[in-house]
C-alpha cells in the first residue's frame, strides 16, 4: 500500500476511511523501524567519538536540529543500544516510536543497570499500543517499583532544585514558570487557578480559558487576590499496604500518574488530608464502593473516584476536572439505562459530533467508535496503579 501511494498519490483520494487509517497506521510503523536504525547509527557514532560531547554537534548538523535535542537523541540512543534493548527491540518491530522511546529512556536514567534491565523485562508487553503520556506512567510506575528508595532519593534531589524561573523572548513577552514544585501543591494551585479563571469565562467574556489561567495566576502572584482562598482537592490512589509502610508500592495522582510511596505517605500526613476507603475488586482493582466520611455519600463523587480520568481513550485530564454524562449502555435504547462516565469538556463536545459513537458495558467498559470505525476501549482504571489496562483498539464490523 506504501509504494502504491508513492507511485500514484491520486490512490488516496480512492481508499475507504478505513484504509486511511491503516496506512496512518502502516507508516508510522515505518518509521518507528527507521528511527531504530538512525539510533544504532548515532550510538555508533557515539562509540567512533568515545562518546565526547562533539557526537552531539555532529548530530545537530546533520539532521538541522538544535544541539540540545541532539544530546538528549544521542543519551537515548546509547541507553536504548545498552540498557534498554527490549525497548529498541519494539522499534525494530515498528511498535514504538522514538517520541515513546524516550519517554522510557527519560524516566530509567536514574537507574542502576541490574534495576533497568528488569524494568526493561517488564514494559515489554505492557507499552505497545499506549501513548505518550501512558508509556511515561508505565515507565515511572516500573522504575519506582523495582527501586522505591531510589525514587524517593530522585524526587528529594528535584525538590532541592526547585527554582522561579524568568525568560525573557524577543517579542516582547515573557515565560515565567516554577520548575519542580511538589506535586501536590502544583497541581492544587492549577485547580484553584482554574476553577477562579472559569468561574470569569461568561458569555460576554472575549478572552480563552488559558489566557484567563494566566491572568488570575498574575493577578494571585501581584495582588493575591486572582481567586477565593479554598479547599482545593487532588485525588491520591495509594493501597493500604503501602499507606501502612509495610511496602513501597507507587501510588497514583489523578491526572499525573505514578508517584513514590514516600511522597505519598508524605502528602497523606498533611493537615488538611481527608482519607477515603473504596473497596475495590480483588480481580481487577477497580472500585466497586466508596464510603462516606465527614459528608452524605454523592453520586457524581463515587463517579469521579471511579473513573479517576476523563474516560476519553488516551486523556488524563483528572476527574474532579470533568462534567459527568450519561452514555449508551450496550443492549439498549438511548435513555433507558444510560451509564455516568466522566468526559472532560473537550471529549464532552467530542461525544456529540457527527460518526463518533459512545457506548458502555454492563461492566464499565466505554467503547469510543470512531468515523473511520475503529473502536477504542477502555475500562475503569485500576486503584492499584500496576494493574492499570492499556486502551483496547479493534475494527468495527462493516456491513
Amino acid at each position: 500500500m506504501l509504494k502504491s501511494v508513492r507511485a500514484e498519490p491520486d490512490t488516496l483520494q480512492r481508499m475507504k476511511d478505513e484504509q486511511v487509517i491503516d496506512l496512518i497506521r502502516d507508516t508510522d510503523a515505518e518509521i518507528s523501524k527507521l528511527q531504530a536504525l538512525q539510533l544504532r547509527a548515532i550510538a555508533d557514532l557515539s562509540v567512533r567519538r568515545r562518546r565526547a560531547p562533539s557526537a552531539s554537534s555532529e548530530v545537530a548538523l546533520a539532521l538541522s536540529i538544535t544541539e540540545h535535542r541532539a544530546s538528549a537523541i544521542v543519551s537515548a540512543a546509547n541507553a536504548l543500544i545498552a540498557r534498554l534493548p527490549r525497548m529498541l527491540n519494539l522499534m525494530d518491530d515498528g511498535r514504538l516510536d522514538l517520541y515513546r522511546a524516550m519517554k522510557v529512556t527519560d524516566a530509567t536514567s536514574w537507574l542502576s543497570g541490574d534495576h533497568v534491565r528488569v524494568v526493561d523485562e517488564a514494559l515489554e508487553d505492557r507499552i505497545p499500543g499506549r501513548n505518550a503520556t501512558q508509556v511515561r506512567r508505565a515507565a515511572a510506575y516500573a522504575a519506582a517499583k523495582v527501586d522505591p528508595e531510589g525514587a524517593a532519593l530522585r524526587t528529594e534531589r528535584k525538590f532541592v532544585e526547585r527554582r522561579f524561573v524568568l525568560h525573557h523572548q524577543d517579542t516582547g513577552v515573557t515565560h515565567l514558570s516554577v520548575n519542580n514544585a511538589p506535586t501536590e501543591k502544583a497541581t492544587a494551585a492549577y485547580a484553584r487557578i482554574d476553577r477562579a479563571a472559569r468561574a470569569l469565562k461568561t458569555p460576554d467574556e472575549p478572552r480563552t480559558l488559558d489566557q484567563l489561567r494566566a491572568d488570575v495566576a498574575m493577578d494571585l502572584l501581584l495582588s493575591g487576590t486572582g481567586g477565593p482562598s479554598e479547599r482545593t482537592e487532588v485525588f491520591l490512589h495509594i493501597d493500604l499496604a503501602t499507606y501502612l509502610n509495610l511496602n513501597e508500592s507507587p501510588a497514583a495522582l489523578a491526572g499525573r500518574g505514578p508517584i513514590a510511596a514516600a511522597v505519598a505517605r508524605h502528602i497523606i500526613g498533611g493537615p488538611d488530608t481527608t482519607l477515603r476507603r473504596v473497596l475495590t475488586d480483588p480481580r481487577t482493582g477497580q472500585a466497586v464502593e466508596l464510603s462516606p466520611t465527614r459528608y452524605p455519600l454523592e453520586e457524581d463523587e463515587f463517579i469521579r473516584v471511579r473513573d479517576q480520568e476523563c474516560r476519553q481513550p488516551g486523556c488524563t485530564r483528572p476527574a474532579q476536572n470533568c462534567g459527568i454524562e450519561a452514555t449508551r449502555t450496550k443492549g439498549k435504547a438511548e435513555g433507558a439505562g444510560d451509564q455516568a462516565v466522566t468526559y472532560c469538556s473537550r471529549h464532552r463536545r467530542l461525544k456529540g459530533q457527527p460518526g463518533w459513537d459512545y457506548e458502555a458495558t454492563p461492566n464499565g467498559t466505554v467503547n469510543v467508535t470512531t468515523p473511520a470505525g475503529q473502536v477504542h476501549s477502555t475500562m475503569p482504571p485500576s486503584l492499584s496503579p500496576g494493574r492499570r489496562q492499556p486502551n483496547r483498539i479493534r475494527m468495527k464490523p462493516q456491513n
